[in-house]
């Protein structure tokens, strides 16, 4: 009886050793991948973030983007503190640009230009630790319908922004 007793602990400890080992294993690995993990769900309430700036970028992108920080952000961007601090988030609003025939009447030629379609929406968090092998910002890309762009849209955004002096971050305040 004490060896069936004994053959049973054992068996349980073995089992639940086993278990712990997976179970580590698999937070270990979801760690490890939490670090290089892109953003893939929009953070909430965005379009009431401030405006840090806006872009235009001609070539094959030919878009107007606003540019929006959440608190952390726009107070780091407006008061030049770089790097941002962990938890800034910052988020490119992109549209095509279309001439605007209303405001074109007015000047009497074609000069004016307003948002068209809105093409993408990206966002970069900042942590330093956690993102460390991406400078310290993980990045996001979602189109129109918000779903989030795959991994190998995502791998071209650090490598990119490692090139920005400013704490990888391209856009500088407009007051």
């Amino acid at each position: 009886m004490k060896r069936i007793a004994l053959l049973l602990l054992a068996a349980a400890t073995v089992a639940a050793v086993a278990g712990a080992v997976t179970y580590v294993s698999r937070a270990t690995r979801q760690a490890g991948a939490a670090a290089a993990v892109y953003v893939t769900v929009i953070p909430p309430g965005y379009r009431d973030w401030k405006l840090i700036s806006v872009a235009h970028e001609e070539g094959n992108l030919n878009s107007f983007a606003a540019i929006l920080g959440n608190d952390l952000a726009f107070k780091a961007a407006r008061d030049g503190k770089l790097p941002y601090p962990d938890g800034s988030i910052i988020a490119a609003l992109h549209y095509g640009h279309v001439p605007s025939d209303e405001n074109n009447k007015v000047f009497g030629q074609k000069q004016s230009y307003v948002p068209g379609s809105p093409t993408n929406v990206q966002f970069m968090i900042k942590n330093a630790k956690k993102y460390a092998a991406t400078g310290g910002w993980s990045y996001g890309h979602f189109g129109t319908d918000g779903k989030p762009a795959g991994e190998s849209v995502l791998k071209s955004c650090a490598p990119c922004h490692a090139m920005a002096t400013r704490d990888a971050v391209f856009t500088r305040y407009a007051p």
